[in-house]
């Protein structure tokens, strides 16, 4: 018999004429093929595997993870995570967006928890609830929070692959979204990690950094 699974009742944030809390600062930290691509088209990421890596680099991840205070997802990117033989994210609090209710094993229960709501009400709501850092999962989600100006920071690990198709880190957004560059790092394995600030846009408040 599986694991007991819990339904998560939905929290539904209400909109609110009030901009999201400066405070709250939400960074992306994910690795894209050299072609752009987060998965291939069926959510595979077997391309990750680098030949001659070194098994023991982190890549600056474990620092980035001990800095945020909850992950924010989308329902495709919990359903890979669940893929994988052991849960990565420890006790951190995982707010996976969606809108239909969503089966949980209790291992689970106390530590994901599902909402349905723009990016900036979900921002608020969580800002909060004293939550200041927030990391941002999942092409769609990162998509929708950077289109709505609440992306601050982007890590972004280019892996030396092409894979021709698959689901893509960027899409189309409402206007240009400039970046600032802060540091990029090079790795014997071939994989390229650059950090961007996003540079506010007209009449936005950047979060305290």
């Amino acid at each position: 018999a599986g694991a007991p699974v819990s339904f998560h009742r939905r929290v539904r944030v209400t909109p609110s004429h009030s901009d999201p809390a400066p405070a709250v600062r939400a960074s992306v930290f994910i690795a894209t093929s050299l072609d752009g691509f987060i998965a291939r088209e069926d959510g595979g990421i077997d391309w990750l595997e680098v030949p001659g890596g070194d098994s023991g680099e982190d890549y600056g991840f474990d620092a980035f993870f001990g800095s945020v205070d909850a992950l924010v997802m989308g329902r495709n990117r919990y359903e890979v995570v669940r893929t994988f033989g052991e849960w990565p994210y420890g006790t951190k609090p995982v707010i996976v967006l969606t809108s239909r209710s969503l089966e949980v094993p209790e291992e689970l229960a106390d530590r994901v928890e599902t909402m349905f709501g723009a990016p900036a009400e979900v921002v608020r709501e969580l800002g909060a609830r004293g939550m200041r850092h927030l990391y941002v999962d999942g092409g769609k989600t990162i998509q929708d929070f950077l289109a709505a100006g609440l992306i601050q920071r982007m890590t972004i690990t280019r892996i030396p692959v092409l894979i021709g198709r698959g689901i893509p880190l960027f899409g189309p957004v409402p206007h240009d979204i400039r970046l600032q560059h802060v540091e990029t790092r090079t790795y014997a394995n071939g994989l390229v990690q650059s950090t961007y600030d996003v540079v506010p846009a007209a009449g936005q408040v950047r979060a305290a950094g």
